[in-house]
């Protein structure tokens, strides 16, 4: 399956979250290129960006994963930059 860059954006609003939260990004370690995070303190929320190139289901799954942890949202924007696998080939 063909790999696509993509961003996922995460608000926290519950501290409670964050370890379920970093367990997830931990599993998808080996697809993520970069990860920012900004503490928002005044409103007592986090902002996080994960930049991630991965197969299109596994974006998805992770997204989704992120989006039903309780006192967190995620969105996921998708670039129109789709490689090959690695180990894939260019057909």
């Amino acid at each position: 399956m063909d790999n696509r860059v993509a961003v996922i954006s995460i608000i926290v609003e519950r501290e409670d979250a964050i370890e379920e939260l970093n367990n997830l990004l931990h599993e998808a370690r080996q697809y993520i290129i970069g990860r920012m995070g900004i503490p928002y303190r005044l409103k007592g929320i986090s902002i996080i960006s994960i930049a991630i190139d991965a197969p299109q289901d596994k974006i998805s799954a992770l997204s989704g994963k992120i989006g039903h942890l309780k006192g967190i949202s995620a969105k996921t924007a998708y670039s129109n930059v789709i490689t090959p696998a690695e180990g894939g080939t260019d057909d």
